[in-house]
């Protein structure tokens, strides 16, 4: 087994980590509402904004292949057989982010905390970088920003760790990434309106409903059909 495995995009699967960066939108504004307002109170603002937005994207997909590629690597020809408990994980991860977005259940928050040991890292640089004044720099400071810890990105890499390969992993994040994207940008441009609007605990619970049936469905996929048949190499 290669790390490009022989690669036919999983769409249903791109869809649903589409959705999953839908949902996330309350958590996000949240997180980085406060960049993206800076960014868009900082005069040409789209610009910046899209540059931002496609750093963080493109830092998503890289973590994603190196989830991918890296259990793909170490895994070897076993990959198959621990597929399946790798998407129920995977769908688990989600569930999780569903109660935590809700508000009923934060565990994800000890994830967020194991990742601040690469924040640790990364944010002195972008403290270094400062407020980005062209496209090119805030696609910079996007990449460095998409290593914030957030237990949001990190349930959608549940389902990087259960691709297959570096490319599918990547993919993955990256349709992850364009889900985010609505939230990101309309928080850049009308801050704090929609951040309130977002924020608030009906609609996170309705989003967190959301999360926690397609993690189900995910799980469903994997165990009552039979497991992933749809998964042919």
């Amino acid at each position: 087994m290669t790390l490009f495995a022989d690669f036919t995009p999983d769409y249903a699967l791109l869809n649903a980590m589409f959705v999953v960066g839908l949902m996330g939108a309350g958590h996000c504004i949240g997180m980085c509402g406060g960049i993206v307002a800076a960014l868009g109170a900082n005069g040409p603002s789209n610009r910046l904004l899209l540059g931002y937005n496609l750093g963080r994207i493109l830092s998503y997909s890289i973590a994603g292949a190196l989830a991918g590629g890296l259990v793909a690597g170490i895994a070897g020809e076993r990959y198959l057989s621990l597929m399946p408990t790798l998407r129920i994980f995977a769908g688990a991860l989600i569930i999780l982010m569903g109660f935590y977005i809700a508000g009923w259940w934060s565990v994800l928050r000890h994830l967020e905390s194991a990742g601040q040991v690469i924040w640790r890292r990364v944010q002195p640089l972008a403290a270094k970088l400062g407020q980005p004044r062209g496209p090119l720099k805030a696609v910079f400071a996007g990449m460095l920003w998409g290593w914030l810890p957030c237990g949001l990105v990190y349930s959608a890499l549940g389902q990087s760790l259960a691709s297959g390969s570096a490319t599918a992993g990547a993919l993955s994040m990256f349709a992850f990434g364009l889900g985010t994207l609505p939230a990101m940008l309309a928080g850049g441009l009308f801050s704090s309106r929609l951040a309130r609007g977002l924020q608030s605990p009906a609609l996170r619970q309705v989003m967190g409903l959301g999360l926690i049936a397609l993690g189900i469905f995910m799980i469903w996929q994997m165990t009552g059909q039979g497991g992933g048949h749809h998964h042919h190499h």
